[in-house]
């Protein structure tokens, strides 16, 4: 047989989605992949089943239907303060996935170097081999994930090309303050580097804000924000993202999106205008039901020997593992998924070189399934 793509010797597939196989072939509780196990608001299914008898069946424009992008510009507005052209600067696409896929494909060619903070989404390293591109590795320093403002500097002025965010961060939970994103913008200007950021937890935060990179000055024409709305109103299976870019970034994004997937589903736009203009009172709830799991799951961690570290935003809790004895994170999240019945994802998969055995868990879970998970890691300490 003729060899495969060298590219695709690279990385493998997601340790995430192969965990939730792991949960499925061992019927254990999946907290591993982040996804919820309830519906989403029942004024977005009722616009769903009206998109679906509203003829919306053929494709939409490719980079998005006209009535979705105009909700997703208002809202964007409505958050950030900053105005936006839905028909200059939006990209519809199939899930914050692809949108950042495409991004960095339209940003980077091949052999330019990239900013990556480490622990980071496994998707992230993957897409710059996509893109035939070369990441630079920038450490959180734990237990708070911080940056060393003195290594970022060195990073910036190495080369790179973009730079790559997560905030709220996924795995590590951190949401950066807007003197870290000041800090960050004042280096993107001085070295003419592109920021990328995935906000897709942007409404997922606690005790701190979320502070949108592109609306700092200076920003607007050098951030790219890839999101989705796949977390904020639980419709992970619609698969609708979006890139939000000056025309100049827009313009190239499109492009590469067009040949990649044509265009979102159609009728899910049509219902997502709903989802888009839900009141103030529901990020409210949500901050709330969040907070609520968050506590539920932090405490069974505590209880069943695990020194959780609370999220200041997104829906993860990442545990170092090294006072538990562990030192093969991979094998350990086997054994709990096999033995305990609660799935978590290996925390090596996040990080670059640094590594420490640790386990990513999620809380976008219904109560009584955090509840039952919390049952079940009481056992840890008894087998491990």
């Amino acid at each position: 047989m003729l060899p495969t793509a060298r590219r695709t010797a690279l990385f493998s597939e997601s340790v995430i989605r192969d965990m939730s196989r792991v949960a499925s072939e061992h019927g254990a509780l999946n907290l591993a992949q982040g996804f919820p196990d309830f519906d989403p608001p029942e004024v977005v299914l009722d616009a769903l089943r009206r998109a679906i008898g509203a003829g919306a069946h053929q494709y939409a424009n490719t980079w998005g239907a006209s009535g979705m992008r105009q909700a997703l510009a208002a809202k964007i507005e409505r958050f950030s303060g900053t105005v936006v052209d839905p028909d200059r600067e939006l990209t519809i696409t199939c899930g914050s996935t692809e949108a950042m896929a495409a991004t960095l494909m339209a940003v980077l060619d091949p052999g330019d170097r990239f900013g990556l903070v480490s622990p980071f989404y496994e998707n992230y390293a993957a897409d710059g081999i996509l893109a035939d591109a070369q990441p630079v590795h920038l450490r959180l320093h734990g237990p708070e994930y911080r940056w060393d403002p003195a290594e970022l500097r060195s990073l910036f002025a190495s080369g790179i090309k973009a730079f790559v965010l997560c905030n709220p961060s996924n795995p590590c939970g951190r949401v950066f303050s807007r003197e870290e994103l000041l800090e960050l913008a004042q280096l993107a200007i001085e070295f003419d580097v592109v920021v990328v950021t995935d906000e897709v937890y942007e409404h997922i935060v606690f005790e701190k804000p979320h502070v949108h990179l592109h609306a700092l000055p200076g920003m607007a024409d050098r951030t790219i924000v890839c999101s989705s709305l796949s977390k904020t109103y639980s419709i992970t299976g619609w698969r609708l993202g979006y890139v939000h870019a000056s025309p100049h970034w827009t313009s190239a994004v499109r492009k590469v999106h067009d040949f990649l997937t044509v265009g979102a589903a159609h009728p899910l736009q049509v219902a997502a205008e709903t989802a888009l203009a839900l009141p103030a009172s529901y990020y409210t709830a949500l901050r709330e039901e969040y907070l609520e799991r968050r506590s539920i799951l932090v405490q069974a961690l505590e209880a069943a020997g695990f020194r959780p570290r609370p999220p200041e935003g997104a829906y993860f809790v990442l545990c170092d593992l090294t006072h538990m004895g562990v030192s093969d994170d991979r094998a350990f999240a086997l054994w709990l998924a096999r033995e305990i019945g609660v799935a978590a994802v290996p925390g090596s998969s996040f990080f670059k070189g640094e590594a420490r055995p640790s386990v990513r868990f999620h809380f976008s879970r219904r109560l009584e399934t955090l509840r039952e998970a919390g049952q079940k890691l009481a056992l840890v300490p008894g087998r491990i």
